[in-house]
């Protein structure tokens, strides 16, 4: 089995975090993607990567909550 690429890891994050989100809130997979477009999730979960997926779940969803609440806050 090849090792993925960190850019593949990062994708299968993303794509966890999108799934588990929508999950926990109720939403849809195309209301989350633009949920996190609008507050800049996506570019927040690339970048803090390899700090972000050594957390459990329940940690991952509420950081991306506090995260989108403090961008909504400033806007």
């Amino acid at each position: 089995m090849e090792k993925k690429t960190e850019s593949e890891e990062k994708l299968l994050f993303t794509s966890f975090c999108i799934e588990e989100y929508k999950a926990q809130h109720g939403l849809t997979g195309e209301d989350v993607v633009k949920l996190f477009e609008k507050y800049g999730v996506t570019d927040y979960l690339m970048a803090g990567f390899d700090v972000l997926h050594t957390l459990g779940r329940k940690m991952i969803l509420a950081d991306i909550d506090k995260f989108i609440e403090t961008r909504r806050r400033k806007k």
